[in-house]
């Protein structure tokens, strides 16, 4: 699994590309590439937590322009091995 962390910024160009985005996270939600996503409280950024390796994380970033977008900064990407939780350890 890895996790994907986010800060935002007020540049009004990533919320009018935010809805294409949201449409993306929920296919790879359905798809299982996605495990959870959501923003801080304080609208300050996200984090996403994808169920694939760099490679799927980094192809999905290339394929979703608001990882790139104005007003979007990834400021982490790492792997997390959770112990406890809906996925098991392998």
């Amino acid at each position: 699994m890895f996790v994907l962390e986010l800060a935002f910024d007020d540049d009004p160009r990533r919320l009018a590309a935010r809805p294409a985005h949201r449409r993306q996270l929920a296919t790879l939600h359905a798809d299982g590439l996605l495990t959870m996503a959501g923003p801080w409280d304080d609208h300050s950024g996200a984090l996403l937590v994808f169920d694939t390796d760099r490679a799927g994380v980094e192809a999905i970033m290339a394929a979703d322009p608001y990882y790139t977008t104005a007003g979007v900064t990834v400021t982490a990407l790492r792997r997390w091995n959770p112990i406890v939780g809906a996925h098991d350890t392998k």
